[in-house]
């Protein structure tokens, strides 16, 4: 394709870019911080400084953005590579984990877990006991989603769909009718919560999530060559050794995981999953050898420039991080409908 990317520069370009982001998310802010004194602060956290040496910069950098500029790198990286997974999954470019229910899935556990069961969600297990409930939500809405749209072996795309739509609907309105039932706190937190924000990202929280993330990543780049396989059709797949039926069991997993960890901590956050994938796909082709690391690394780096721009736009509100992806993602895909179907 021409003006296409070589795909062996892909990854090596998303990485830049995500470093370029992650550098600007430490600096910028109310209180700024130059390159040259970000360099003697983690000089400075390298040496085991003591916290009381510590000046107001150091203690915003340490405390503040670095665990969220690493929350949202991983938060970005894991749901463009649920979108990614999902796509090769029903070997379609239109399922997302916001489009087909997870996140809607997860979204309602979690919503139930802050209002209905407090202790399980800000209890001994902490940031814990939300993630788990989470998963669990985007766990039944897959598989559920799953078994409605399978037939005589296929999985019928547009059942899915229209299953996933479905599975929007409800849970929107257990999440209304928790919102409904709420306490004024938990209200907040809903409120908060259901536009997605990164805001809350402490080193607890990030201490719980940070590991699953990368549990789940690990699980989908393992995925890589089955899905490849995938690509050809189910029983092209099985005729090549590829255990299909193990293969979509591990990438609900990953899938669920992913989505359900990412919901718990930063909220609901659309397009990422379905507009990141895409763009890769561009520049390296179908193959999820490449576009598997390559949506991760972009991901990242677009949703922590979305939580960049969301910091630094009218200070010192913080606008919702969903609701700025929502309004960069959706005309950025409905262009690549009309450029794409335009060829």
């Amino acid at each position: 394709m021409r003006g296409r990317l070589h795909p062996a520069l892909s990854a090596p370009t998303d990485l830049a870019l995500l470093l370029l982001v992650a550098v600007a998310g430490l600096c910028l802010g109310p209180i700024e911080v130059g390159l040259g004194q970000l360099g003697s602060i983690l000089g400075a956290l390298l040496g085991d400084a003591p916290l009381s040496e510590l000046g107001l910069e150091s203690k915003v950098v340490l405390f503040l953005r670095t665990p969220r500029v690493l929350l949202g790198a991983l938060t970005g990286a894991g749901l463009a590579v649920a979108g990614a997974l999902l796509q090769g999954l029903f070997r379609n470019p239109l399922a997302d984990p916001s489009l087909v229910g997870v996140s809607s899935g997860a979204a309602l556990f979690a919503a139930l877990a802050i209002v209905g069961f407090p202790a399980l969600a800000h209890g001994p297990l902490g940031g814990l006991g939300l993630s788990l409930s989470a998963f669990t939500g985007a766990l039944l809405a897959t598989f559920f989603l799953l078994r409605l749209s399978r037939r005589e072996g296929q999985i019928q795309v547009g059942t899915l769909l229209l299953g996933g739509v479905a599975v929007n609907a409800l849970a929107i309105a257990g999440t209304g009718l928790a919102s409904y039932l709420a306490s004024e706190e938990q209200l907040r937190s809903l409120s908060v919560w259901s536009f997605g924000s990164l805001g809350g990202a402490t080193w607890t929280s990030a201490s719980v999530a940070l590991p699953l993330l990368i549990v789940g990543l690990g699980l989908a780049f393992g995925l890589a060559r089955p899905l490849d396989a995938l690509l050809l059709g189910e029983a092209e797949a099985g005729h090549l050794g590829v255990p299909v039926e193990r293969v979509k069991r591990r990438v609900v997993l990953a899938v669920t995981l992913l989505v359900g960890v990412s919901v718990a901590h930063s909220g609901i956050i659309g397009f990422v999953g379905l507009l990141v994938p895409h763009l890769v796909r561009l520049r390296t082709g179908p193959g999820h050898r490449r576009l598997l690391p390559a949506s991760a690394l972009l991901g990242g780096a677009l949703l922590l420039g979305a939580d960049l721009v969301a910091r630094l736009a009218l200070p010192p509100a913080e606008l919702p991080l969903g609701v700025l992806t929502a309004l960069l993602g959706a005309p950025c895909f409905l262009w690549l409908l009309e450029t794409r179907g335009a060829r």
